[in-house]
């Protein structure tokens, strides 16, 4: 049995195929809306021109001198360079002038892009026309607030003296706080250390059982961050859901409350894993909009097993490795980030191998015990591999974007 999986999503987001024994019993398992079709330029311009519950762009940048385009990085699949120049038009025929908009990433405590990746995520047309500008979560924040629940906001100097902020980003289901896109923009996207540190351990040990992955309604980190995203100021967002090859198939723009809102509608729908998955030996868990935070697909993987028990294959082809993360990451032999290490220790009644054609010596260093986890770089020798455990009528899921999808 051939599967055909999709890979490498910033290197020419081409295919994997794996093929499996004919005997064993093969669940394929994607979400809903894998192949819904995407959107033409001219219908995201539509959408963008008719915002939600908001005055145009160009109406918003009335009388403004300054605006900032804040994007999200490549952990997100957000084509930016197809939705930025209708946003810089917009700033433009407002009265805006090209030299006074600038860009920030929001990268929240992931490392820096660098110039190549914004030229993937914003063209290189933006990238060779204006300042676009990685938000540092060290230095550079400006005290904006504090939120209800304690957290003492500071974001991004450039985000916060901009006369009119513009967030661009992308819906996903999020191990944490249900569903990302919203005003998260903002925090952890633009916010400091401090701030996000705040978010992360304080605010969502005052309702724990409120998070997790799909859980989005009464969220007490998505209360967080939406009071966040209010104190900051932000003046218009742009959230877009995506298919199975990360192509925009939905786009949202307006007042970023209603935005996300509808989005997160919409994606409660598209991302929901069907057929569900259960029971299962072997789950296969693909890492593709987000293989640079593999370790996602873990959950998805551990949650179709039969009692948490059996193996979990993960394949996670990202030739930049994993993401460099400043809050959960690893920076020494034993010791990482304010929230290292973010989960427990491999159980032994969990078998895991990674698929990495680009492993290197610290791809799975956000969790505690690596050194329990078996390495392959090519389907065929994790085939050989599964062949000496598994035999006729193995209950297998194969799971296309395990960083992507959810049960809902």
């Amino acid at each position: 049995m051939k599967i055909e999986l999709p890979q490498l999503l910033w290197y020419g987001n081409t295919t994997l195929e794996i093929e499996l024994p004919n005997d064993w019993d093969v669940q394929f398992c994607p979400m809903r809306g894998a192949k819904r079709p995407p959107l033409t330029i001219e219908q995201m311009e539509a959408a963008i021109k008719t915002p939600v519950n908001s005055p145009r762009i160009k109406d918003l940048a009335k009388g403004k001198k300054t605006a900032v385009i804040i994007f999200d990085d490549m952990t997100r699949p957000t084509r930016a360079y197809d939705i930025a120049p209708i946003v810089i038009n917009e700033l433009v025929s407002g009265g805006i002038s090209e030299k006074d908009i600038t860009f920030v990433c929001a990268l929240g405590t992931h490392g820096a892009l660098s110039m190549n990746e914004f030229r993937k995520k914003l063209g290189r047309n933006i990238v060779g026309n204006f300042r676009v500008f990685n938000h540092n979560i060290y230095e550079n924040c400006v005290e904006v607030g504090t939120t209800s629940r304690g957290t003492r906001l500071l974001i991004n100097r450039e985000v916060a003296e901009a006369d009119i902020k513009i967030g661009i980003g992308t819906v996903t289901a999020h191990a944490q706080v249900g569903f990302c896109g919203g005003g998260k923009i903002i925090l952890p996207g633009v916010s400091h250390i401090d701030s996000i540190t705040h978010y992360h351990l304080n605010v969502e040990a005052m309702a724990p059982e409120t998070t997790g992955l799909g859980k989005f309604e009464n969220n007490v980190l998505q209360a967080d961050i939406r009071e966040a995203a209010r104190i900051a100021g932000l003046d218009f967002l742009i959230n877009v859901l995506v298919n199975d090859r990360g192509a925009t198939t939905a786009l949202f723009a307006g007042d970023f409350l209603d935005v996300h809102d509808r989005g997160v509608t919409l994606a409660k729908e598209v991302y929901a894993t069907y057929p569900l998955p259960s029971n299962k030996d072997l789950v296969i868990s693909n890492a593709f909009v987000k293989a640079n935070e593999m370790t996602i697909a873990i959950v998805m993987g551990v949650l179709s097993l039969k009692n948490y028990s059996g193996t979990v294959v993960i394949i996670a082809n990202s030739p930049e490795g994993q993401v460099v993360h400043y809050l959960l990451g690893r920076f020494g032999r034993n010791y990482g980030g304010r929230q290292y290490p973010i989960g427990r220790e491999l159980p032994p009644h969990l078998k895991l191998i990674i698929l990495a054609p680009y492993m290197d010596k610290t791809f799975a260093d956000w969790i505690p015990n690596p050194e329990v986890i078996t390495w392959t770089k090519t389907w065929e020798e994790t085939m050989a591999l599964l062949k000496k455990s598994f035999g006729p009528g193995t209950r297998v899921a194969v799971i296309p974007d395990a960083t992507m999808q959810y049960y809902g």
